[in-house]
């Protein structure tokens, strides 16, 4: 259809394995003809670009960065419990400290479990699923957030924890070193025995942490992300137009044996385009959003024209 088209990766791929290579061929296929990509860090758009094809300079990186109630450490986790986030990892460090868990997944069950076997009732108190509203309230109930992800782009879950005021140690993966300075995170690689060193970091250096400090610390501006995302749109819209030919290039590109297949996908999906223009679905009725100006603007803008009707 020739329509400009922004691509937003929010995950991370390998390489080497039989399904990671039949979803790389997939995706830069898929990405052909993206006109710009937006990516939330800079291992992120790294590995996007690996497995796309896609030339680095269309990939922007969105995000920029610009309490001991009693003698009982308590650590809060909040995820989903799959493989990928690590539930495993989780399982293999509760007994050493006081948690709470949050999320819902497979590996709940394990958590259970293990919670029976080495009687910790007491000591880690599962509740299951937890509604966003309720997110901060579970977060100011401890004093360190635990992240024990095998593999994460970005991790917005840290972010949220570190504007609770809490200290996080999370596992050396993917773009967490990108999320935090260092003095608000400790690292520790996907190993229960290294986390549980981590955690015991991260519980001496407590006492030196201000949660009020580390609240008030404005590390990310939404507004600003705001506008890097508009930046990443205008500079799709200002791609120059190509024709079906030109852009067929990009998916013989993909492969000796691919790119064929995906040219002839391509002209495929053009002709039913054009069957279903004619037959049905002219381009003219589809509704297209129209521009708006903010408030602001048209409230400059009026004050302008006053200006200048009152300057003849």
């Amino acid at each position: 259809m020739g329509y400009k088209i922004v691509f937003t990766d929010h995950s991370l791929y390998g390489f080497a394995d039989a399904g990671s290579i039949h979803m790389n061929k997939v995706l830069q296929f898929t990405l052909a003809e993206v006109s710009q990509a937006i990516c939330v860090s800079h291992t992120s758009k790294e590995n996007t670009v690996l497995r796309s094809g896609l030339p680095p300079e269309k990939a922007m990186i969105k995000p920029a960065p610009e309490r001991l109630s009693s003698h009982e450490i308590v650590i809060v986790v909040i995820s989903r419990l799959v493989y990928r986030k690590g539930a495993d990892l989780l399982v293999e460090v509760i007994p050493e400290v006081w948690f709470i868990v949050g999320g819902d997944g497979p590996k709940h069950v394990r958590l259970e479990e293990l919670r029976e076997k080495y009687s910790l009732q007491d000591r880690v108190e599962m509740l299951g699923a937890v509604q966003h509203s309720k997110l901060r309230s579970v977060l100011v109930s401890g004093h360190i957030f635990l992240n024990s992800s095998l593999t994460e782009a970005f991790c917005i879950a840290i972010l949220e924890a570190a504007s609770c005021g809490l200290l996080t140690v999370s596992t050396r993966v993917g773009g967490v070193p990108e999320v935090l300075p260092d003095d608000m995170i400790v690292f520790a690689k996907p190993d229960p025995s290294d986390m549980v060193q981590a955690i015991e970091k991260a519980i001496s250096i407590l006492p030196r942490i201000d949660p009020q400090d580390m609240h008030s610390r404005e590390l990310y501006n939404w507004h600003d992300v705001a506008k890097r995302t508009e930046i990443v749109y205008d500079r799709a819209l200002k791609c120059s137009n190509q024709n079906l030919l030109q852009r067929l290039s990009r998916y013989l590109s993909c492969g000796t044996w691919a790119g064929k297949i995906f040219c002839l996908v391509m002209i495929i999906d053009f002709l039913l385009w054009h069957l279903l223009q004619l037959w049905k679905l002219p381009a003219e009725d589809i509704e297209e959003v129209p521009d708006f100006v903010l408030s602001h603007d048209q409230d400059e803008g009026t004050s302008l024209e006053n200006a200048n009707q009152r300057s003849r």
